[in-house]
């Protein structure tokens, strides 16, 4: 029997506050934008645009994506 190794991914993600919500970017990921009415609904946008992100990349097995690093969160006062 073949055991899957559960592989965890973690990429600095930038929250801008855009007047109606939040829109989030991943600087290692290009293209990948998504928005949330707020702090806790952008977050798990951002973790479904990454995962979908990712998913495809995966699909397509010739492409490669950057290598994820330690999880920052940059809080701006």
């Amino acid at each position: 029997m073949k055991v899957h190794k559960e592989v965890i991914y973690q990429y600095e993600t930038v929250f801008d506050p855009n007047g109606a919500g939040y829109t989030i970017t991943v600087p290692k990921l290009p293209g990948l934008v998504t928005e949330g009415n707020n702090l806790k609904e952008a977050r798990e946008m951002a973790k479904d645009a990454i995962r979908c992100y990712i998913e495809a990349l995966l699909k397509d097995r010739g492409r490669s994506f950057a290598k994820p690093h330690r999880a920052r969160i940059r809080v701006a006062v």
